[in-house]
Formats: C-alpha cells, structure tokens, sequence
C-alpha cells in the first residue's frame, strides 16, 4: 500500500469496526479534578470540592487526567508523563492552573505544552512539554493572580521568571501504532539551559479505579514480568466486564530501569486523617521520588499503577531519549520489542505527512507557515478528544437526589431533570484543561474540521448528541455538565448539513441519506422543543436566555430581568430562522430521494418567513428588531405595563441575521412541484412577510434562489456597519461588539440603576458567567466563520455585480467574495508570523517572536482581543477556533469561476475533496524532533 494511502486505509477499516484503530488514543482529560462529575460537595462547589492539591493523593470517581496521554475507549487502562527536576514540591504528573476563584478572569491553566501533530486514527501522535528546571511557583501565581483585579493582566508563568536563561526541558512525547492494539512511545528531552541539568521521567501507567465504587467489579492489578534484562509490566484486568473492552497488555522499557508499583487509591490519611487499607495509595510515587520515602512503593512488584524510572543527567543543549512499547502481546516473533521500533516510527510520520499533504491546498503548500498553523489546528482538533463516563441517575443516586426518593426528600442539586442521561464516549472537548467537558453548540462547530480529516468521526459526534441518552425526552439538546438544562444556540442541523456535504463528495457524490434522515427526525424533536419553550407568546419571536454569548447583553440574560418582562431576543429569533433554514435544506436533501419529505419542505419555509416576518413586519414600530434609522437588529425588552423599548447595544447579536441564508440550484424547485404551488399559495395569503425578507422567486447568478431574512437594501446598511474598522471589522477579524461603544457606551437606567455596556476589547471587567468570558469586544472564531461563511453563499446568489465598500470608507468596491477573503484572511493572520515575526495571537511576546524553540509553535485560544488580535481565554481550545484550518482550505481553493458555475456548492465541496491529489508531503517545522 502507498503511504499517501496508508492512514486513509486505517480509516476505511476502523469505520466499520473491521480494525480498532481508534481503540486507543489521546482520551485523558488534562484536568478531572475541580469537574461537576467529581463534586460531592453539599453546596455544588466543585472547584473547592476536589482541587489540585488533593489530585496527587485523590482517585477520582468518573475519569483520569495526565500530561500528554493516552488510554483506550473506555479509560480502563491509562499511560502518560510524568516528571520532577529535584526542586519541586510536588511530583509533575497533571497541568497546573487556576480554580475559578482564583484567577482575576477565572480559571486558567499555567502551563505551556502543545499538541504538535496527530493522524485522525492517531497512528502517530506528538506533544511538548515545557517543564521549568527551578521549582514550579504554585504559590506565587495563586497568591499574585488572586491579587489582581478584573481589569489587571493576568500573571501568567513565564512572568515568574522560570524561564529565564532558558533554564527549561522540551519535553516531546511522541506515539506510533505498529497495530491497532501495539503502542510504540518515543521520549525525547532537550535541556534548553545553559548547564547540565537532572531530570526523573516517569512513564506511568495505571488503572481507572473502578474497584472502589459500589458494583465497581473485582480489583485489576499491574505487576512485573521476570527480573532480568530491560523492565516490563504486564496489566491484566480480573473483572469480566472489563475483560469484553481490554485484554492483557505489556508496557516493555528500553532499559532495566527501577519499576515504582502502587495503587490507584486514596491517601486518606494524609487528605481526611482517616485510615488507608494499604501503605501504597495514589501519592506513593510522589513520595518515594520527591521525600525518598521507599515505605510508599510495593517491594513486591505489584499494584495497580506504576511508573518506569528513568534518572537523566543532560548536558546543556543536548537530548536523551526514552522508548517505550505497551503491546496487548509480544510483539513480533523474535519478541525484541524494539527491533522495528525506528523502522515503524519512520514510517507512521511519513504516513503522517503525505496525509496532510492531500488535506493541505497547493497554494497552503507553498506557505509553510500557513501549513504548519493548519496542520496545528487540526492536531489540536484530534488530541482534545476525551474519555467521558456520566451515569447522571447513578450520580443522582449518590447525592441524595434520585428518582426513587419522594419528591420531598431529594436534595437540591445540578442536573436533576437529567436523570435519563448516560455518557460513556469518547467525545470532542471544548479545552480538555479549561473545559474539560462538552458543550452542545461548541462541538457542532467542532465537527468542520474535524470533517476535513475524518468525517466518520464527525458523523458520529453528531449523532451522539442526538441519542435517547443524551437529548431530553421534552426535546432539549444538553449544554454541558454546570447545567445540561442552559440553552446553546442551535446549529446542530447546519453542522448536520455542512457535514453532509463534505461527506458527500468523499463518497463520490452519493450522500449517507441515512446519517441525514436520523439527524433530521431527532431534531424535529429539538425544534419543536424551542417553540414550545422559548416562544414565550407564541408570535414567533424567540428568547433563550444567554444563548452562549455570555455577557453580551445589558442584563444577564440567563436571570430574570430587574425591570420585569422579558426579552424578544435578536439572536434566539435569527438562530431560529437559520434553524428553519438548515431545517428547509436537510428537508430538500431528502425529498429529492423520498418524496415522503416534501411535506417537511413546505413546513419549514413557511416556519422560516413566520420567524424572519417578526423580526421587522410591515411599518415602523418600537417593538420590533429591527431599527430602521440604525440601519441595524437589537434585542426588545417587554416591560410588565405592556410597552417595549429597544436596547441599542450594536453587537453581534445584530449581525447573526446575516447568517440565515439559504441557497437553492436553479432545479431544486422544478423537482419539487407540490413545493413549489404551496409555497406560491402561501406567499399569495401572507404577503406583509415578502415585504422585508429576499424570496426565492428572485432569480440570482444561474438562475439560483435564495431565502434570506434582510432583503438587498438592509444587507448593504448591515455589511456597511459590520466592515466599518471602527465598529465590527478589526485588524483579526469581526469583533463580538462594535467599538463605537469605547466612547459611547450604551446606558439603560431603572429605580435609580445604571446598567452599561462598554467597549471591552480584552479580558472581561465582570464577574457575569464566571468571568472568564468576554463578549464585549474581542474576536470570537464561531460566529465569525458563521459570517464568513455566509458571505460565500450571498457571494453564489450575488455574483459580481454586487459589490460592497471594504472596508467602509475606503472607497475600495469589493465582490462579497472578496470581502469573505479578506474576513478570512484577518481571522488566519492572528496564528500567522507577521513582518515582525511575531504572531498577533502571542501579543508582543518576544519569546514566541524570536526563540526558534517558541516561535513554530501555535496556541489556539478561546478568543482573541479586538484590537491587537492576542489571544485570551481558554489557551487550547482548538475546538471552535480550529475552523481556522477550513478557512485557510477554503481560501486557498474557492475561486469565483467555482462559485458562480451552475452546481456551486457541490462543485465546491469537489474542490475542497479532491485539492491536493498526488501532493508531495512537506515536513513542518513542528514534526521535526
């Protein structure tokens, strides 16, 4: 088989589960500790509940955390990193960061690792470790951050000064699958200082402790195999359970190093004074390594966690490497473990590369930094894959709150409308530090780039949302684990859709209708849902709380408001029009194959005009969205005497209209008759709804449709705003809210209170949502691609002759696939190297500007400040942000003769399948050692 070839294969045989490539991969949290799930406490208060303090000595109930690891599906068996340089207080074995409370702008990790390269079966996978050789400063960072207030910086790592002199390891962990169930492990670590410098690495393994637990089975046990020549471990499960999912398994060292056993179990005496049943608990390592304490590890080779102990010395500027094999066998006849050790590891990263070659554009190619960002996203996309097991009606049962109890007996804890939910997947995390839980409208975001490499994948993901254990039987999609019951915005059917497509021309054109008909009849469900529940008065004009924008609104949106009424939402009614419209698209997919589903078809156009009908009827009025003399949408608050005023915050709530278009080849209405006369008949009986919306009776390029809410004349008033440089459109991007309100704050006054909403470019200068998040000013990467997107589409129906001032002011007249391009082309150009050679997404960092060990390496933060581009927030939270990959994919490919030819979007999709085809492999600067 060719090597272009070889992971595409892999995929092909781990779909229909004929090999299990997938069975093992990168599915430990970096942080369980501090999680809803493991939060016993009586006042909800998971951050001090369980902290990082007690991790070390602490088994956790519900999952595992470690530095750069990896287990199998179901974390049953557990592999990662760990280390100490002699001057810590505590053995290195997870990422340190903040509690919320701790940091002035929330949680917040404090470490510097990098997921560098990973294939979609993670046949080869590789991560740095940054690892300071003084003595980490715990202390100093809780007690300096929990000084600062909300509009102070926050007191990251390297201002501690631990860096300095380069006194540090790169720590790089690399794996290589020989066979779905043979792991090879690479360990290579630089000394980046300028003397020689100590290092213990400690490759552990373990087992989840599921013994523990009432009905947890019977008691695993890790233990030495022989007493001479290089050390090796063989894992072996008792429990028949656990036995269906993982058979015996042996780690095999390179060396005959010092095996360190213990358990997987709570150091009681030293967390609550009580008793412990063995003298080797979670924490024997720790104390063995750090106190020299040798009572804490089993002389006899035995235990249910161990770790390999290599002593480095490294000379400054040199390297030692470590290498590892855990194999569910021998491997090979000859059992050498490391014969073709080299020889598979070669070939996994020239596998790797000619992979990403065929993903990677002609054009990307030839950028090498814009190849190695993308290849960076999607690598970040692919490791912050994580093990999540969440029996709700079990952990309700174990906080007093079960179904079994009377009403009046249950306590009051999170999530006890959840009971029917059971998670136990492997699922795409937000930030597996951050937010080391999933987020309903995060990962159908998720599901784009992770498209681009593995589609199947992505399917699945979907469609795990949708299941019987996760959707609420009234309908409702879960947010995450703080409250499954908060309202995400919903584009769960428009990542449906997106998907669809890009699968669609992987399979030649033939889309998988079944993925599309489960999708479809579940999110019914799910609409249903939302005007049942969130059309307060039944006109169609929708609330929904937050909807994922934090603090973007004069009130909190999630509570109820201080002047009474409520909110017609601009954002919860455009996301129910674009819900309709994606509802409308999947519905014509399926009627072109079942005309059983023309019927859906005529259901959802006329959902859709009753929605965008309400947001501006007929006349000019108060107590509608959109403002005609702004030019421009606003939420509408209700007050209890029956009168309505418009709250004038120019945000993105105002620009999320833009997305909620839908268009349609020129044939879709020819082979779709019923339709088509209905949809006449209707419009002829309603039409006050024509008068503000565009309708697909006006011909565009190739005689295509389009439905969209704002009609030509209210786009260009809203695109005149939105590429104003200084409103929306800054040096990065869109901005969440427009910068005319750093001068000109928006006040709203009641009995006797301000409430403003300001120009905040940065880090929040609230509390609002934890603090953490900011809505008023930066940069965020999911509507922005929602928009950008967006304008690709009305670019299809427009064509050239709609043309656009960008940015507003200029007097530069641009094609709105020229202005997508260059909305695309600022949002790449925060992770790109400038003339300078820094990045704007590192601020003016000049360890990433200049160092040749920082400078390759790219963060994909959660969001990123509306002036300069830096990133804030979450640090990993590839998820969302890496669309960026498919944005520079499409940059690169999409061209007007594509998109104005007739059958754009398949023609497009084509395209962006088949770019690369015979592409050599480049190796990036980051997959070299």
């Amino acid at each position: 088989m060719g090597t272009e070839a070889a992971e595409q294969h892999r995929l092909d045989e781990a779909h229909p589960n004929r090999a299990a490539w997938k069975k093992w991969g990168p599915y430990l949290s970096e942080r369980q500790w501090g999680t809803v799930r493991e939060d016993y406490s009586d006042n909800g208060d998971a951050w001090n509940y369980f902290t990082h303090d007690q991790a070390r000595s602490r088994a956790y109930r519900w999952g595992e955390d470690g530095l750069g690891g990896i287990s199998d599906d179901h974390q049953v068996l557990c592999f990662a990193l760990a280390l100490w340089n002699g001057r810590d207080p505590i053995l290195k074995e997870r990422a340190f960061g903040l509690a919320n409370s701790e940091g002035n702008h929330g949680e917040d990790v404090k470490e510097y690792y990098f997921y560098l390269d990973s294939t979609p079966t993670h046949s080869y996978m590789k991560y740095l470790y940054k690892y300071p050789q003084a003595a980490y400063p715990y202390e100093e960072l809780v007690a300096t951050n929990r000084g600062r207030g909300k509009h102070e910086a926050e007191y990251e790592l390297q201002d501690t000064g631990v860096f300095d002199d380069n006194r540090y390891f790169d720590v790089f962990v690399e794996y290589a699958k020989a066979a779905p169930d043979d792991i090879l492990v690479r360990m290579t670590v630089f000394n980046r200082g300028p003397e020689t410098a100590s290092l213990d690495l400690l490759p552990t393994l373990w087992f989840r402790n599921t013994w523990s637990q009432p009905g947890g089975g019977s008691k695993p046990i890790l233990e030495r195999v022989g007493t001479a020549g290089p050390a090796t471990v063989r894992a072996r499960h008792t429990d028949p359970l656990f036995l269906e999912s993982l058979g015996d398994y042996e780690l095999h060292c390179d060396a005959d190093v010092p095996l360190l056993f213990t358990e997987n179990e709570t150091n009681n005496a030293r967390l609550f004074g009580g008793h412990n049943a063995s003298a080797y608990v979670k924490d024997g390592i720790h104390e063995f390594i750090v106190h020299g304490n040798t009572d804490t590890v089993n002389p006899q080779q035995q235990g249910t966690k161990v770790a390999a102990h290599y002593r480095l010395d490294i000379g400054s500027g040199q390297s030692r490497q470590i290498r590892l094999r855990l194999a569910a066998s021998a491997p090979g006849a000859s059992a050498q473990p490391f014969e073709d050790f080299d020889a598979v590891f070669a070939a996994r990263l020239k596998e790797a590369d000619a992979f990403y070659a065929a993903v990677t554009p002609p054009a990307v190619r030839d950028d090498p930094d814009r190849a190695s960002v993308m290849r960076q996203a999607l690598a970040g996309m692919l490791w912050t894959k994580q093990y999540f097991y969440y029996d709700l009606d079990l952990w309700l049962d174990e906080h007093g709150a079960g179904s079994q109890l009377p009403q009046s007996e249950r306590r009051r804890v999170r999530n006890t409308e959840w009971a029917h939910m059971f998670n136990d997947d492997i699922i795409s995390m937000p930030d597996k530090w951050e937010y080391p839980w999933y987020a309903a409208w995060d990962l159908a975001f998720h599901m784009i780039p992770l498209g681009m490499v593995d589609p199947d994948f992505a399917k699945q993901q979907l469609d795990l949302m949708l299941r019987n254990d996760y959707l609420h039987p009234n309908g409702q999609l879960p947010a995450y684990e703080w409250n499954f019951g908060d309202v995400n915005p919903p584009v769960h059917a428009w990542a449906t859709m997106q998907l669809y497509l890009i699968d669609k021309e992987r399979r030649g054109g033939i889309g998988d209708i079944e993925f599309l008909k489960y999708a479809f009849s579940k999110l019914l469900v799910n609409f249903t849902w939302w005007v049942n529940r969130k059309d307060r008065t039944g006109a169609n004009v929708f609330e929904g709380g937050f909807l994922g924008l934090d603090n973007i609104g004069v009130f909190d949106r999630s509570s109820p408001l201080p002047t009474g009424g409520y909110l017609d939402q601009a954002d919860g009614t455009a996301w129910m029009v674009f819900f309709s419209q994606q509802m409308l698209r999947i519905a014509v997919e399926l009627a072109l194959q079942e005309p059983l589903y023309e019927e859906f078809v005529e259901k959802f156009f006329q959902h859709t005009l009753f929605i965008a009908g309400a947001m501006d009827r007929v006349g000019e009025r108060q107590d509608e969205m959109w403002d005609e003399e702004d030019g421009f949408f606003y939420d509408v608050l209700r007050l209890p005497d029956g009168s309505a005023t418009r709250l004038k915050v120019r945000s993105i709530v105002g620009l999320l209209p833009l997305a909620a278009v839908a268009v349609f080849e020129e044939d879709i209405l020819a082979k779709l008759p019923k339709f088509s006369e209905r949809a006449r008949q209707f419009l002829a009986r309603h039409p006050e709804l024509a008068a503000n919306m565009h309708l697909p009776q006006e011909p565009g390029v190739a005689n295509r449709r389009m439905l969209a809410i704002v009609n030509e004349k209210k786009l260009r008033r809203i695109l005149a705003r939105m590429l104003d440089e200084s409103e929306f459109f800054s040096p990065h991007g869109l901005r969440a809210l427009s910068r005319s309100h750093l001068e000109h704050p928006y006040v709203f006054q009641h009995a006797g209170q301000e409430y403003r909403v300001a120009y905040v470019p940065g880090d929040s200068d609230s509390g609002m949502f934890g603090g953490n998040s900011n809505w008023r000013g930066p940069v965020w990467m999911p509507i922005n691609f929602l928009l950008y997107t967006s304008l690709l589409r009305l670019y299809a129906y427009f064509g050239e002759d709609f043309k656009v001032e960008c940015p507003t002011g200029s007097g530069q007249m641009k094609t709105l696939l020229e202005v997508a391009k260059e909305l695309g082309e600022r949002l790449s150009r925060i992770f790109l190297r400038g003339g300078d050679g820094g990045r704007p997404a590192y601020g003016a960092d000049p360890r990433f500007r200049d160092d040749p060990h920082w400078r390759e390496l790219v963060q994909f933060h959660e969001y990123f400040h509306g002036d300069t581009g830096a990133g804030i927030g979450a640090s990993h939270q590839t998820g969302w942000t890496g669309c960026v990959a498919r944005i520079i994919q499409i940059n690169a490919v999409l061209t007007k003769e594509l998109l104005l030819m007739p059958g754009a979007e398949a023609a497009a999709a084509r395209a962006l399948h088949g770019r690369a085809k015979g592409a050599e492999p480049k190796t990036t600067p980051t997959n070299r050692a």
